[in-house]
């Protein structure tokens, strides 16, 4: 293909021979480029100089291309059709709906996201979303996808990224169950209590419930799932205590769903980040989506001060 450009003067060239051709006239074809009708005879003249021949013979009838000229004419309107569809194909995916992929924990996209669904469709009404969901600690790295949640170390260059939440800790239950077992004691047994636990993050949860989680000397029930989903869906329907992410439980907190179930509240000093990775371009609809998320979760973080204080932003 490097070579191609010195084969012809210029592709405007066989754009106009193609139109010619096509239209079987010089004054046609100045019509569909707008040009005058000279300007087309002197691409052709300049095209039959370069290739050293004739390609249309002027008689009474009008022009008729020659054997060389139908030769010319069929390998570039294949190729000129090829282009067209080529092109055709690559506006049609650019005038599709952008998808966007999410790296997000279970829980999150289950008791944060999905509440929003609808204020996320006004915002964003062309927007696809792709959910890639995280059951127990979120952990692994944040590629191929758009944008994730993770916790990053303070030093870490390796992604975009943004603050979404401080990490809170809160024990959450439901209104029923706080009013029919009472506030969990953490110095206490915890007997006539339902600890709900995360499996794959019981020593730092144990650290979080305090004295109650020692099961050498506990006396309460422990029900434990892989899916923090489901421990915080457990809490809400009124079957025991579970340590609530503020990320998490936010939404649920302000409605009323959950409950704080005791007066512990543990501020770890970490961040929920949002992350995109860099090895993908980090498109605007993709940034606009980050700022969305964050002004969403502000916003709640800044009405759950009467009930967390002040160290929740």
């Amino acid at each position: 293909m490097a070579g191609f450009a010195k084969l012809v003067p210029s592709a405007r060239g066989l754009l106009v021979f193609e139109a010619a051709v096509r239209t079987g006239s010089f004054t046609a074809a100045a019509r569909e480029f707008n040009v005058t009708q000279p300007s087309i005879s002197r691409s052709i003249a300049q095209l039959e100089a370069h290739l050293g021949v004739g390609l249309f013979a002027r008689g009474p009838a009008g022009l008729a291309p020659t054997a060389e000229a139908r030769a010319l004419y069929a390998a570039v309107s294949e190729a000129f059709e090829g282009i067209e569809g080529v092109i055709g194909t690559i506006r049609k995916n650019s005038d599709a709906r952008p998808v966007v992929t999410l790296s997000l924990s279970s829980s999150l996209a289950t008791h944060w996201f999905v509440p929003r669904l609808g204020a996320f469709d006004t915002r964003f009404p062309n927007v696809d979303l792709r959910f890639e969901l995280i059951a127990g600690v979120l952990r692994g790295p944040a590629e191929n996808v758009d944008l994730a949640t993770r916790f990053l170390a303070d030093d870490d260059t390796h992604y975009h990224h943004w603050p979404f939440c401080p990490e809170i800790i809160v024990p959450v239950c439901s209104p029923s169950y706080l009013s029919t077992h009472g506030q969990l004691v953490h110095a206490g047994n915890g007997e006539g209590h339902v600890l709900l636990h995360l499996t794959d993050a019981k020593q730092q949860w144990q650290d979080a419930w305090g004295s109650v989680a020692d099961r050498k000397t506990s006396r309460a029930k422990w029900l434990e799932f892989s899916d923090y989903a489901v421990v915080l869906q457990g809490a809400m329907n009124g079957q025991g205590v579970a340590l609530g992410w503020l990320s998490n439980v936010s939404t649920a907190l302000l409605q009323g769903t959950l409950v704080r179930a005791s007066d512990r509240q543990i501020n770890t000093g970490r961040t929920h980040q949002l992350v995109a990775p860099p090895s993908r371009p980090l498109r605007p609809i993709v940034s606009d989506i980050a700022a969305w998320m964050i002004a969403e979760m502000q916003a709640e973080l800044e009405r759950l001060h009467p009930l967390l204080g002040p160290d929740t932003l």
